[in-house]
Formats: C-alpha cells, structure tokens, sequence
C-alpha cells in the first residue's frame, strides 16, 4: 500500500542524505521525494511517498524518528489530508491535435506554458489521478516528454 510520510526536520546539511540513506540502506523503494523549507528557515517539510505493508511502514517510521535532525514523523495516509503535485507534458503538436490539446488543458484547468510549431508544453497540477487521466488522454497524441514533482501533502485541519 502506499503511504505519504512527512518528515519534519532541521535544515542542515546532510539531512536529507541521511533520510534518503535510511531508505536505501534498507531496501525501501522510494516512490517521489519533495523537500522545502518552512515559514521558520532554520526547520525544513520532507514529503515521501513509499509503499509497503504495516509492518515496513512501522520500520520506516521508527527508523526515521531516530535520525537526530529528525523533529516529527507522520503517516499522513492515516489521516485526512490534501495532496498534489505537478506535471509538464510536452506534447507533440500537430495541427489536427492542437485543438483538442486545448480543450483539454481547459478541462483540466492546465495551463500552456510554451508552444512552438511543433510542440506544446502543459502545466497541470493536482492530485496523482488528475496527472494520470491528463497523460492518458494525450498519449494519442504523442507525447514527447514528461516532467513530474514529487508529491506533497498537507493534513487537513479537524472540523
């Protein structure tokens, strides 16, 4: 099953290694990895998302909470969260297709951000299911290259 974790840690040198390092030294796979600093400089988010039973994800977490650098660890899977992430897709942009990469950029709310005669490059974001359908719409098409962050997620706040 797979699992977003989010590591809060210090912003240091060498942190981000080691939480990769804890990962690899063990076997897990990880699935996508985004790291961004907080409203406070000193304190970095690491988003990761990794797939495993219970019984890896309990490791994981245990393993994690012993890094030093380390300040909290949340399986955000367990919890009511918000999560997204972004893609660009470069598509090849035949004239008979131009028209209907359009229509679904709008239907997807993506933006174009670049176009040449050739080629038109879209800007979508949101949920892995929204990047999924977006990519499998324009295969048809011929899509020339993709580029996608990792995930980030966010608990929702309880009502």
């Amino acid at each position: 099953m797979e699992h977003i974790i989010s590591v809060l840690v210090e912003n240091k040198s060498g942190v981000l290694a080691r939480v990769a390092g804890l990962f690899s030294a063990r076997g897990y796979n990880i699935e996508s990895l985004s790291v961004a600093p907080t409203p406070d400089s000193s304190i970095s988010m690491i988003t990761v998302v990794t797939s495993g039973d219970e019984d890896i994800i309990e490791q994981i977490m245990k393993q994690l909470n012993k890094v030093i650098e380390v300040l909290k660890v949340v399986d955000l899977t367990e919890e009511d969260h918000i999560d997204r992430e972004t893609a660009l897709i470069k598509i090849l942009a035949k004239q008979a297709h131009r028209d209907e990469a359009m229509r679904i950029a709008q239907i997807f709310r993506a933006n174009i951000v670049d176009s040449t005669p050739q080629t038109y490059t879209l800007e979508v974001s949101g949920d892995a299911g929204k990047i999924q359908a977006v990519i499998n719409l324009l295969k048809p098409m011929g899509i020339k290259e993709i580029v996608r962050t990792g995930r980030i997620a966010i608990a929702r706040e309880s009502l």
